[in-house]
């Protein structure tokens, strides 16, 4: 089965390279990027709702990193930024529970992670995964390191290649206060909402020749990757932004995003 897509796009290759030998010669990395203690108390810039996870999360910055950044400045170097995941409260059902204004309810905290800019810390990075001078770390919910996760902490390097043009950071958006406060939902045939990391519908029939066209309602950029017998993935699109592709052959289309496995789509093309 083949795709047409309506838009053009080309795919950026990312070399893959053995990155627990290379961790091993970096001079800079998780080990460097301290979890702060009162991290609580800085300037919580963003909530985010995880569907596809069943997570909540909380992203914190110092108060004058994101005056710096809304005054129109890039992010400084010093800058911490700390994303707090818990689990989400559930129902009987599994279905997450929200409070008055719309956000999951935090359950079980799950852990912290850290991103740090400093200058010349980018040079510990190879240059294929290299996002600037940004490290990462991961830190379990007592505040001791996640070993395990910093030990792929590429993961990390590679969830934030995409957003180079942001600096490499996914919630810039939310940091310089430029994120859309709202975004309008889609309606009509052969349309997908993309909210709160999951997309709707799920599923969505649409005939040979149709296009579907989905539109991202998130703070968080999202990329439509249809898992074919090739695979195609549209450009990133951020708040308020649409992509579209058009299904010319009858068949079962999977789908997922790019930059979040853990959300899934189904696209069923009839004659």
């Amino acid at each position: 089965m083949r795709l047409r897509p309506k838009i053009k796009f080309g795919i950026a290759a990312v070399g893959t390279v053995a990155a627990g030998a290379l961790l091993a010669q970096a001079t800079v990395g998780p080990k460097d990027v301290a979890l702060p203690a009162d991290y609580q108390q800085w300037q919580m810039y963003q909530q985010v709702n995880r569907h596809d996870t069943k997570q909540y999360r909380e992203l914190y910055a110092k108060p004058e990193v994101v005056k710096a950044v809304r005054e129109g400045k890039p992010v400084p170097n010093g800058a911490v930024l700390v994303m707090a995941i818990n689990a989400a409260q559930t129902d009987a059902e599994g279905k997450p529970l929200r409070d008055a204004k719309g956000n999951f309810i935090k359950g079980k905290p799950i852990g912290v992670t850290v991103m740090e800019k400093r200058a010349g810390w980018g040079n510990a990075v190879p240059a294929a995964w290299r996002n600037g001078d940004w490290q990462y770390a991961s830190y379990r919910p007592d505040g001791t390191p996640n070993e395990k996760a910093n030990a792929g902490i590429k993961a990390c390097f590679d969830c934030h290649l995409p957003h180079a043009k942001q600096d490499f950071v996914i919630s810039l958006a939310s940091l310089s206060g430029t994120a859309l406060a709202a975004a309008q939902r889609p309606a009509g045939p052969g349309t997908v909402a993309i909210a709160e990391f999951l997309f709707g519908p799920e599923k969505i029939t649409v005939k040979a020749g149709q296009t579907v066209t989905w539109t991202n309602i998130d703070d968080s950029p999202h990329q439509v990757t249809v898992l074919a017998e090739t695979v195609q993935r549209t450009p990133v699109i951020l708040k308020g932004q649409s992509t579209a592709l058009q299904f010319e052959h009858a068949g079962t289309y999977g789908y997922i995003c790019g930059l979040h496995p853990g959300m899934k789509g189904e696209i069923v093309v009839t004659k």
